[in-house]
């Protein structure tokens, strides 16, 4: 109730026209299926930790991470938590390197959850739950108690993170420069901390999504795709393309070349037909992905010309600190 009532109060506020709204009608209920999608697959992993059982609600907790994988700030800094919900990238393999001393450990105390807990980050999360769904290198009965504590731990986190939202950090945002609130000083900082997450949000799919795999002409790297294993690289990056784009309607929605952008972006971007972004190794599919690439920098641009005025800000010193 005293959320909902500074929300209603603020969201009469010129100077913080946007964040309610984004944080009221986005962040929040995107945190909250987030903690709702991964406490259904803790739940099917505790009844039947087969991977046929679990894909499902495993990528519908993907899907759901998707919608809020691109706000780095407040409780995702905490503990390193953003990280061991999705270590990506990984170009060293450590992921699945600790994943195997596990399997060959076989150690039952890691079912425990507090021990769980303390397991490197590159080993727990999505990605982890990834190789143990799609890698039958990764198989047997530990295999299944491996599934049962890292879909417990991500559920544990999603909740957390959720809760840390709903109860202090989106209380915060929307008090910006009140007496005491020292996170952010102005209102002029909450505006420019979810803009920043927007544009590096989108930079992260131009750049990581999309540009890990492209490599270069000569040497195409797709394998080194996000969610290569379970062919959800293209899906990937539409849905973060329509979060974003739902957070940007939200701050600014008077930004018609920026909506516009993120539309094309996200129709060229279902049309790739490329789910694990295997066709940056042909010169003919590669084209349609580079092209896809140009148009997020080119709506990087526009909407730090167009959101950034609309806001009163400008990108940050350090885009990921969304200081």
């Amino acid at each position: 109730m005293r959320l909902l009532a500074l929300c209603l109060a603020l969201l009469g506020s010129p100077a913080l026209a946007g964040v309610p709204e984004a944080v009221t009608q986005e962040i929040l209920p995107a945190h909250a299926a987030f903690a709702t999608a991964t406490r259904t697959l803790a739940e099917a992993a505790a009844a039947d930790c087969t991977p046929e059982r679990l894909r499902a609600p495993w990528n519908a907790a993907f899907d759901a991470w998707m919608g809020v994988s691109h706000l780095r700030l407040g409780p995702a800094e905490t503990e390193g938590r953003a990280l061991a919900i999705a270590f990506w990238p990984d170009p060293k393999g450590t992921g699945a390197k600790v994943m195997a001393r596990m399997m060959q450990a076989a150690d039952p105390a890691l079912a425990d959850p507090a021990t769980f807990a303390e397991v490197s980050v590159a080993a727990r999360g999505l990605f982890a739950l990834e190789r143990l769904l799609y890698d039958p290198s990764f198989s047997g009965d530990y295999a299944c108690t491996l599934a049962r504590a890292t879909a417990s731990d991500l559920a544990r986190m999603a909740a957390d993170l959720e809760a840390e939202w709903r109860e202090r950090f989106a209380p915060l945002i929307l008090s910006a420069g009140a007496p005491g609130n020292t996170r952010f000083l102005t209102e002029a900082e909450a505006r420019q901390a979810l803009f920043t997450q927007t544009m590096t949000g989108l930079e992260f799919t131009a750049d990581q999504r999309l540009g890990r795999p492209l490599g270069t002409f000569d040497r195409p790297r797709p394998e080194r795709a996000e969610a290569r294993l379970s062919g959800r690289s293209q899906r990937n990056v539409e849905l973060s393309l329509a979060a974003l784009e739902r957070l940007a309607r939200a701050l600014a929605p008077e930004s018609d070349r920026t909506l516009a952008g993120f539309a094309q972006a996200r129709q060229h971007a279902a049309r790739l037909d490329d789910p694990r972004l295997d066709g940056v190794a042909d010169p003919a599919r590669r084209l349609k992905v580079e092209i896809l690439q140009q148009r997020l920098h080119a709506l990087r641009d526009t909407m730090q010309a167009e959101m950034g005025a609309a806001l009163g800000v400008g990108i940050g010193f350090n885009a990921a600190d969304g200081d």
